[in-house]
């Protein structure tokens, strides 16, 4: 009972710190759902458009509607919004690999993307079905955009002598390195980049990002945006998918990829799942203000005992991620398990490092998640290397996140778990 209460009155403690940047989170929030609502209002949103169809779910009123929704809010020419997408990445690879022919020339000007991503663009390994495979040229440098300027942009370029695509990961997804960027930072790569190729197209991975900020990507330049449905814009209710806007030809041609030429987005069915994607993008401004909240709170208090965070507490947000070192394998895996203890599904199943295809360590995760791999639920993970870091995000209610930071710190508190 001493531990639980010494938990609590740090936690009350950081809570009033944090006051005026919870308000601000708020207040994004509310300019993000007002967003929403405005695109549901305006397109008719009715009972109608929940109905499931079957078979061909030829021109489903309720898939065509949900996509205007979505092109309403991301200010794009178009969209598709899809269950089945089996992952972020394979949105990003039709959104990619769709509008690759002989001859593309495609440029990432933010590093090295995540570990599943490298199959598709086939720069370090050949790969069948890669950029390189299909005839295309792929590249890659890593460009801060806090330092930059059009001639490292033009440097990047003389090996290709033209760039038909970029292409930039807004988040730091798991890395320990790389950055996270904001929307106005994207904003001076993507005019940097049109300055010297002005026809050249944009796509940007939005994944972690969607809804942290009060614009999207897409308003900011980029020709296509790419995400998935269980991170934020699935707001905890969407059971799978991802989603693609921007450009009406590059959305075309991403569904081509999908489906096949002819059909592009005029089939597919929604699998009962209509009213879950409606329902979830119309809360999901809410529902990353909450993990934003949360995450917020866990930083604070693990800045309290000097342990590395990034970002760190007094720093802007750009996505729902946080890193957290701990210098030591055994304090990982309590870290993990903690979290696991404390959550609404598999509370009672205790993680164990395990090796996970494509990653070179082993992984130690913890995700009680409704649906599973959803990263808009209180989840984390961390390979099982130096320097021992986790990676934290979503949260689908702040009170969660306050129960799990409670109930772990008194772990911690006890040595039942330590991970301090």
């Amino acid at each position: 009972m001493q531990d639980l209460e010494k938990a609590r009155d740090l936690i009350l403690e950081k809570e009033r710190a944090l006051s005026d940047r919870f308000s601000e989170i708020d207040r994004v929030s509310e300019f993000n759902l007002n967003k929403v609502l405005t695109a549901f209002r305006e397109n008719r949103v009715t009972q109608e458009h929940f109905n499931p169809a079957s078979g061909y779910g030829i021109d489903h009123i309720g898939r065509e509607t949900l996509d205007r929704v979505w092109a309403q809010i991301f200010k794009t020419e178009s969209a598709c919004v899809r269950v089945s997408f089996v992952s972020g990445t394979h949105a990003i690879a039709c959104a990619i690999l769709g509008n690759i022919r002989p001859g593309t020339r495609f440029l990432t000007l933010t590093g090295t993307p995540y570990d599943s991503l490298e199959p598709v663009l086939g720069g370090k390994k050949e790969s069948r079905g890669s950029i390189c495979d299909l005839g295309g040229t792929y590249l890659e440098v890593d460009l801060d955009p806090a330092s930059m300027d059009r001639t490292d942009i033009v440097r990047a370029i003389a090996p290709l002598g033209e760039v038909d695509f970029f292409y930039l990961q807004k988040s730091c997804g798991y890395s320990a390195t790389r950055k996270t960027y904001s929307n106005k930072e994207l904003k001076k790569l993507i005019d940097s980049a049109r300055s010297v190729c002005p026809t050249a197209r944009v796509i940007v991975d939005n994944c972690y990002g969607e809804f942290v900020e009060v614009d999207e990507p897409s308003e900011v330049g980029a020709d296509l945006v790419v995400g998935s449905l269980i991170k934020n814009p699935g707001g905890g209710l969407a059971i799978a998918g991802g989603y693609i806007a921007g450009a009406e030809d590059l959305v075309e041609s991403a569904l081509i990829r999908l489906t096949a030429p002819g059909i592009k987005g005029h089939m597919g069915v929604n699998f009962g799942e209509g009213r879950h994607l409606f329902q979830g993008l119309f809360i999901a401004p809410s529902v990353v203000a909450q993990a934003l909240k949360g995450v917020l709170l866990i930083t604070s208090v693990f800045e309290e005992f000097g342990m590395t965070v990034k970002p760190r507490a007094q720093d802007q947000r750009y996505d729902i991620i946080q890193a957290i070192e701990f210098s030591d394998e055994k304090k990982l895996i309590n870290f993990c398990r903690a979290m696991q203890r404390y959550s609404p599904v598999d509370a009672h199943v205790e993680p164990e490092p395990y090796r996970m295809p494509g990653y070179e360590d082993p992984v130690v995760m913890a995700g009680g998640t409704f649906v599973e791999g959803a990263t808009i639920e209180l989840s984390c993970d961390g390979p099982l290397r130096a320097p021992y870091t986790a990676y934290l995000q979503g949260g689908l209610s702040y009170q969660h996140v306050k129960c799990y930071l409670e109930g772990a710190l008194s772990l911690s508190f006890a040595g039942e778990m330590p991970f301090f």
